[in-house]
Order: C-alpha cells, then sequence, then structure tokens
C-alpha cells in the first residue's frame, strides 16, 4: 500500500488564544525536504511537552479525507481550506484510522516510522475553531489522527511516498484501540485492557492508560 504526502508541516511555539499560552499548533506547509529524527521533524516544535512530542509521537499524521465531514460540522472556516488545521505535521488522503494498526512501519520519504498511539483531543482544537464541542466530536466519531515513533532517521517533503512496510498488528486498527481507551469502552473490555497494557508498540502512556483499564 502506498499513499503521496499531500503537505509536510512544521510550527514554532507562539502566543495562542485569550490567556497567551504557548502553542505550536499553528503549523504551516513546508516546500522542502526537512531531517526527520526520533524527536519528529526539523524545524517542527510542541510547546506543552507533557502531552505532545517526545519520541512515542514525534509526528502527527491527520487524513485528509475528514476535512469534508468537519466542513460539513463546523460551517465555512478558513482553517479548513488547507491542510494543517489539526496541527497534522503529514496529511494524505485514502489512509484513514480503520485502516491503519498500532504497530504498523511506513516508509515515510527516506525515514522508517511506526504507528505508536491515536492523537488524544485537547482544548486547544476547540479553541482553534472557536467552537468548544471539537474534541468531544472526535472523541465521538475517532477521527482523530494518529503519531509516529521513528525508527530510522531520513528525509521526507510534500510529494514522497507513504509506503507500508510491516503489518505485525493486525487485529489493533487505531480507531479501536482509540474508542477503548479514549472513548472509555475499555471500561466494559478488560482483556483487551489487559492485552493493550502489555503491548510494547504501543506508546507508554497508552500502556498506563490501558492498564488503570484492566481492572
Amino acid at each position: 500500500m502506498i499513499w503521496t504526502i499531500d503537505a509536510l508541516l512544521t510550527g514554532r511555539a507562539v502566543p495562542f488564544g485569550v490567556d497567551g499560552e504557548p502553542s505550536a499548533i499553528g503549523k504551516t506547509p513546508v516546500d522542502r525536504p526537512l531531517r526527520v529524527g526520533p524527536m519528529g521533524i526539523e524545524g517542527d516544535e510542541q510547546a506543552d511537552l507533557v502531552h505532545h512530542g517526545g519520541v512515542d509521537k514525534a509526528i502527527h499524521h491527520y487524513p485528509r479525507d475528514h476535512y469534508a465531514f468537519w466542513r460539513a460540522r463546523l460551517g465555512p472556516d478558513s482553517l479548513l481550506n488547507g491542510p494543517g488545521a489539526f496541527g497534522e505535521n503529514i496529511t494524505t488522503t485514502g489512509l484513514v484510522e480503520a485502516g491503519l494498526c498500532i504497530g504498523d512501519r511506513l516508509r515515510l520519504g527516506t525515514a522508517l516510522v511506526e504507528v505508536s498511539q491515536a492523537r488524544q483531543p485537547c482544548w486547544k482544537l476547540g479553541r482553534r475553531f472557536g467552537i468548544e464541542s471539537v474534541p468531544a466530536t472526535v472523541v465521538k466519531t475517532a477521527y482523530s489522527g494518529w503519531y509516529y515513533r521513528v525508527i530510522e532517521n531520513g528525509l521526507v517533503a510534500a510529494g514522497d511516498r507513504l509506503e507500508m512496510v510491516d503489518r505485525p498488528l493486525p487485529q489493533w486498527p487505531v480507531d479501536l484501540v482509540f474508542r477503548l481507551l479514549i472513548g472509555g469502552t475499555a471500561k466494559r473490555e478488560p482483556a483487551l485492557a489487559r492485552a493493550l497494557a502489555a503491548l510494547p508498540q504501543l506508546s507508554v502512556t497508552w500502556r498506563k492508560r490501558a492498564a488503570a483499564f484492566s481492572g
């Protein structure tokens, strides 16, 4: 399976919202190749290092496939006229959460990356769109996007290929894991929660979250 990287985006931390709290959610497209390393893409920042960034959340990917839904849901919004509305680093068409699994390895340009977790929505998405219900809608739909950890350094640019290399865990699609751990259905599925808690490909923070549901 091969997709095309529609856009490559980076951002710097700047004051965000009425309180001026730093955020790098406002990412803009880059039209040249950038280095990819363990902490993410060259020139990209995260302001809140507790909830964003780090080796398990080095690169954020959000599907352009969901933008039509958000335009219908939220109405006209200039953020949805181009990539980056959800603070993503990578956007593609034709690949969504139901078609990707935890532990999937993909060739991103010349880098090798691995799916580590879905993106957990926070209040900044509501603030960005000026609609507080956006995070709750993400939880309801599982239109979350996902994160990669970097297995091999490399270069990536818009227009490069994103190619599936390995799928060791087909039983753990990203949307299922999101619904279990963020939607809360793991409360009724303690055996699945225990299995996720023991899954080394899942991010450390989500393994801890799964352990809390496991009973």
